[in-house]
Formats: C-alpha cells, structure tokens, sequence
C-alpha cells in the first residue's frame, strides 16, 4: 500500500509483483523488469542513506567499474551498532578478501548490464546471496567502494536468517556452499582462491550456521 502510494507520487517509482516466493526470485524478476543503468537490492526491512544513490553513481561512473562495494552499518535490537566497511579496491588483496568474507547483495551497486550478463540468484533457497556474492569478482577487475555507513541493516529477530523457530531451510547452506565451489571450480580459479574458499567455508559452517543449527532440537546430529 506505501508503495503504490508513493509511485503514485513520483513517476520514477515502479511498483512490481512477483508470483514466486522468497527474496531471490524478486531480485531476479527485479533484474528482468528494470531499465536503468544500475542495480541495488535494498531488503525490505532496512534504509539507505539520503545522498547514497548519488554518491554511489558517481563513484561507479568516475571509476567506469562494474560494482562498487559500500559501507554498511549494522543496528541491532539493543539499540548498539558496529559497522562493516567496504573492501578497499587499491589493496593487492582485495580479491582475496572479498572472496574470503563475502558481502551481502545489499553492500554492491551494481551496473545493470554486466549484472545481467552473468548472475542469477539461486531460487527457493535462504543462503542465495552466499552461493552468489563471492564469485562476482572472477568476472570483472574493474571496481570500486565508498567507504562510508550507506546503508542500515537492521538485526531484527523475526527476519529470515534470525528466526525462533526451526527452519528446515537452515541446512541450504550446504548446497548453496556447493553450488559456490562449483563455480569457482568451472571458471580455474579454485587453486589462486583456495585458502579464502576454504576460509569462508570454516567462518559459515562450523562457527557461524553450526551455532544457528545446535540452538534447536531439529538441527543437532541424531
């Protein structure tokens, strides 16, 4: 209702359904309807900066790069707040680094074109931007970040990734985590990205996903 509300209002706003469930398939759907020259996926449940369109346009067109990374600031229910920064591009490990500790579709702007020609979000999974975001860098070396809080992701408990109640989705991590290896695996580059791989996957499966899975009855081994 505020969406149609607000297209209503502005002209530059458009207001699209998708039929299919789950975030990846509105991101994609999003992709095939859009016409501009740029993407970002913002979720539902955050906010953006006022100027971070602006500011983001004009770093992408000043460095013609096909993604730039961006600063996120994280505020939690409490009421605290840290902040991810975004991955300097000048640094000679910066592939490495993006590999090793992936970035969520939320902290790249993106040009459309190049977007489309070689991503698609992974549907009726919840890991979609885990088996994606990381091999965006196998296809481009031309990028660039503003290193400033752009974007404000909200921790809230009833969101996907924060549920109460056992998901069986939890475990799709393990396909997802796959289906990443693969890639790296069909284009050569495993061998130049095999210790940040092997980084992510310790950090996202022992650490992280097996604290969120040992939290219920369904997730610990039989």
């Amino acid at each position: 209702k505020i969406l149609r509300h607000d297209a209503k209002e502005h002209p530059a706003v458009k207001v699209l359904s998708c039929k299919t469930p789950g975030a990846s398939a509105a991101r994609n759907h999003g992709v095939k309807q859009a016409k501009g020259d740029y993407l970002w996926f913002v979720d539902s449940d955050d906010t953006i900066d006022k100027k971070a369109i602006r500011k983001l346009l004009k770093c992408a067109k000043k460095n013609q790069a096909d993604f730039v990374m961006l600063g996120m600031k994280r505020i939690y229910p409490d009421g605290h707040e840290d902040y991810l920064y975004a991955i300097n591009p000048k640094d000679a490990d910066a592939k490495h680094c993006f590999v090793r500790y992936g970035l969520g579709p939320m902290q790249v702007f993106s040009r459309r074109a190049w977007w489309s020609k070689h991503f698609k979000f992974k549907e009726g999974i919840i890991h979609e931007d885990m088996e994606l975001m990381s091999t965006l860098i196998l296809h481009t070396d031309n990028f660039a970040a503003v290193n400033k809080p752009l974007y404000y992701y909200y921790q809230n408990d009833g969101s996907v990734l924060h549920q109460k109640q056992w998901n069986p989705h939890a475990f799709d991590i393990f396909p997802a985590l796959e289906s990443l290896y693969k890639h790296f695996e069909d284009t050569k580059a495993l061998n130049e990205f095999h210790a940040d791989i092997e980084w992510f996957f310790i950090w996202n499966l022992p650490l992280d996903s097996a604290k969120d899975f040992g939290a219920f009855p369904e997730g610990k081994p039989g």
